[in-house]
């Protein structure tokens, strides 16, 4: 498994999310509501320098206020890329909690929500190279801060959204490592 590039610049960290948005998430359609805020330029890549996850938090509450109180033609969703801290999956995993918590402390849950990438992305039960888990692996740490208003009209228009995870899991099995290795998008096996 390949470790993300921690020497970087903020343009290249942006630059390798893109690249993985592009030929991931929106070229493989694991995520069918990515392509229409991409194509609008509306989302938000932030580069965290924090090291600590007393510093991430603090940027994911700014952020989230900043998500909030942003028109959401401007701005839909937000890509908080943190390559410096949390680097390791079960430490990013329990911080998934205190990112819900803040959402409830600032009374913003209902309104956002929290999602989940991570170069280890690991699913419960699952072994650490099992395909289904680079659904949600990318080139380095990131929390994905979305409007709920947004994934209800995304839902309503694809009425097949509860088949979304089972229609990936069979893409990332049809595609294979070799084929995830290809697409140059992140971690490798």
């Amino acid at each position: 498994m390949s470790t993300p590039n921690l020497n970087a610049d903020d343009d290249q960290i942006i630059a390798a999310t893109q690249q993985w948005l592009e030929k991931a998430v929106i070229g493989l359609n694991l995520c069918p509501f990515a392509k229409a805020v991409h194509v609008k330029k509306q989302v938000r890549y932030v580069v965290s320098s924090a090291t600590t996850p007393e510093v991430l938090l603090e940027t994911l509450m700014n952020e989230l206020q900043l998500l909030s109180d942003t028109d959401p033609e401007d701005i839909d969703t937000t890509l908080l890329i943190h390559p410096f801290v949390l680097g390791d999956f079960l430490d990013y995993n329990e911080f998934l909690d205190v990112a819900d918590a803040a959402l409830e402390d600032m009374q913003l849950d209902g309104e956002l929500q929290v999602a989940s990438f991570h170069p280890q992305y690991q699913f419960a039960d699952t072994d650490i190279n099992d395909i289904g888990n680079f659904t949600n692996r990318a080139p380095y740490p990131i929390l994905h801060l979305l409007r709920e208003d947004s994934i209800e009209r995304a839902v309503e228009a694809f009425p097949e959204a509860s088949e979304i995870f089972d229609k990936n899991i069979e893409t990332m099995e049809k595609l294979g490592h070799d084929g995830w290795d290809s697409l140059d998008v992140g971690p490798a096996k």
